[in-house]
């Protein structure tokens, strides 16, 4: 027996030995995975975007060779919101901030002035567009006749050739308070172009190897939204009328675009409450232009419309300005262009009443 026990003592060594290899390889597999993951991400760009529509564009844009993340949660108003440290450690962290400008985005001056990241790129879409000028106190002389170029300056597309934005600590070339100028421009199909070109343009530069695929899904995406300039352009250019009541001064790119003239309650921030006066020069031009629509907008109280709309005998309905989807547009799955196409229906509707 005792002959027995060194055959058996290194039998189970070894048999201990393999057991211990086996552990480690399933280790090493079980790691293999997650490091590959990791590998990958490096390779795409983490992108933060402000609101909405920065977020569907860029999206459009960089496909799947970036990560893109929406700050403004679905349903908050944009005007407004302010960045929480987490959101600003995110931005940090990305490789590039994606913004309207204009002044929407009244945090981002702050952000690029406080930011410690070196590399994280800052866009400003709206950059090489002319900017209609704006004041929270809109005039609301209504009584003179509205040519469609009186109220909306002229803008004009954005070129293609839009250098990167220098990282956040850059200056800006031209300061925006909010109501110096008009930030609505992503409602006009034509100058949403331009903020596609000028996102593009960046993230070509960002990550030059993917040029080629910027360039093809920008072109794509930009083929649809001329499609959809084709089609306001052909369906409103023979409208009985050409004004339009909103509630906030949000259409003036559009209407100038389009030669229609939008006559708002309020100015250009959804919240501000317009005076007893604006409310009664509306009120009068609408009973005297006889109109029969009064829009209003998502995601923010429809009183002051639905309190004009009864004082003159007319409807309320939606002039969908996409500062953000609520609930009900993320459960139908709506996006830009779909919602830009219900913006003209309803358009449409209203100014052939």
């Amino acid at each position: 027996m005792n002959k027995r026990t060194p055959f058996l003592s290194a039998l189970i060594v070894s048999s201990m030995i393999l057991v211990l290899a086996g552990c480690g390889s399933a280790a090493k597999n079980d790691s293999a995975e997650p490091a590959a993951a990791t590998v990958a991400g490096k390779d795409k760009l983490k992108i933060e975007t402000s609101f909405y529509p920065m977020y569907e564009f860029t999206r459009q844009v960089a496909g799947d060779l970036a990560d893109v993340h929406l700050l403004v949660p679905a349903g908050t108003e944009p005007h407004d919101w302010e960045p929480t440290p987490k959101d600003m450690a995110a931005i940090e962290q990305a490789d590039m901030l994606v913004y309207n400008g204009a002044g929407l985005e009244s945090w981002v001056d702050q952000v690029v002035s406080g930011s410690d990241s070196k590399g994280t790129t800052a866009v400003e879409a709206s950059k090489g567009l002319e900017l209609i000028p704006g004041t929270e106190e809109e005039d609301h002389d209504h009584d003179h006749d509205h040519d469609a170029a009186d109220g909306d300056a002229h803008a004009t597309e954005a070129e293609t050739g839009h250098e990167e934005e220098p990282a956040l600590e850059h200056e800006h070339e031209h300061e925006h308070d909010h109501g110096a100028f008009d930030p609505h421009v992503w409602l006009s199909p034509k100058l949403a172009i331009g903020e596609v070109r000028t996102i593009e343009a960046a993230l070509s530069a960002k990550a030059p190897e993917h040029k080629a695929q910027f360039e093809k899904n920008a072109a794509a995406y930009i083929a649809k939204l001329q499609q959809l300039d084709e089609q306001y352009t052909k369906e409103l250019s023979g409208t009985k009328r050409k004004d339009f009541i909103t509630q906030h001064a949000a259409f003036g790119y559009l209407a100038h675009t389009y030669g229609l003239t939008q006559v708002p309650i309020a100015g250009l921030s959804p919240e501000q409450e317009p005076s007893a006066q604006a409310m009664a020069e509306v009120v009068k031009f609408a009973k005297a232009h006889q109109v029969k629509t009064i829009f209003f907008e998502t995601l923010v109280s429809s009183s002051v419309a639905d309190t004009i709309a009864k004082e003159v005998g007319a409807k309320s309905a939606v002039l969908n300005p996409i500062e953000g989807l609520t609930a009900e547009d993320e459960a139908n799955n709506l996006d830009y262009l779909q919602i830009m196409q219900a913006n003209l229906t309803a358009l449409v509707k209203a100014l052939n009443e």
